[in-house]
């Protein structure tokens, strides 16, 4: 019989208990290794799966591309059909032929025709104009007649006279402005703003004096064309008009020229003094 010692007992427990540690041990470790393993299965499906949707990506857009180019080569060979307007969309005319009209960029004219001009294989109706004052001609397709307006009206032009005998209403701003909104106003072709324009440029007596080039210009051209207007409604003679005009205004052609007259002489007086005093001086020194 074998002697049975407390040191063999103990380093036979102690021997079960290392066992056992490392069992544990190697129980986690595998446990760690296998959630490793399937977390890297895991990323090569996703990369591949991307790998393959981007494969699928490039493929769906090289046959898109091509499907594209096959399409431009297919419309480039098949020529476009064009299509060609032999006619203008119609309008009813509303003028008719000796009818005067006034056309807002240069005033007052007449109808002389209806013509038909071919513009780019389409037959478009047009008026032509004749402008006495300006002796042009000019054309307005029967499509954009809104562009004209008849002539005024009797009650239209008593109003304009009521306009001229009214005071001028001039802003203080800076000319270049006030110029511009008269430019408009002469351009909008609008009876009642012309006679404004002609009103508020007008200076009486003094006229030719104390305006300037750029005045006078404005005002010649809206008073030009206001008398036209009236001349052809009124059926009156060109002398009759411009005086009922110049009577609104309060204006006096014949005291204007009487005071230019003066003025020029008054400024020739003094350069001829001029002149002979620099003679004078010349001579005594």
């Amino acid at each position: 019989m074998k002697k049975i010692s407390t040191k063999n007992i103990l380093k036979k427990i102690f021997k079960k208990n290392n066992i056992k540690k490392k069992i544990k041990k190697s129980k986690k470790i595998s446990k760690v290794l296998k959630s490793k393993k399937k977390k890297l299965i895991k990323n090569k499906k996703v990369a591949k799966s991307k790998t393959k949707l981007s494969k699928k990506a490039l493929t769906s857009r090289s046959d898109e591309v091509q499907n594209y180019n096959l399409k431009t080569t297919k419309s480039s060979d098949q020529k476009p059909e064009i299509v060609k307007i032999k006619k203008q969309a119609t309008e009813k005319k509303i003028y008719k032929v000796k009818d005067y009209v006034v056309y807002p960029k240069h005033g007052v004219g007449q109808i002389t025709e209806f013509k038909k001009i071919n513009i780019g294989g389409i037959d478009v109706e047009t008026y032509i104009l004749k402008f006495e004052k300006d002796k042009a001609n000019g054309m307005v397709p029967v499509n954009k007649q809104s562009n004209l307006r008849p002539l005024a009206t009797v009650n239209q032009i008593n109003k304009c006279v009521s306009i001229l005998k009214g005071t001028p209403k001039i802003k203080r701003t800076m000319w270049s402005r006030r110029a511009q909104e008269y430019e408009g106003k002469i351009s909008s072709g609008k009876i009642y703003e012309l006679a404004e324009v002609v009103r508020d440029l007008n200076k009486g007596d003094d006229l030719m004096i104390d305006q300037s080039y750029s005045e006078r210009q404005l005002f010649e051209k809206a008073y030009d064309r206001l008398l036209s207007e009236f001349q052809i409604v009124l059926s009156s003679s060109l002398e009759d008009t411009q005086r009922k005009i110049d009577k609104a205004l309060k204006r006096n052609l014949e005291i204007q020229k009487s005071k230019i007259e003066k003025k020029i002489d008054t400024e020739t007086k003094k350069e001829t003094n001029q002149i002979d005093d620099e003679i004078v001086s010349e001579q005594l020194g």
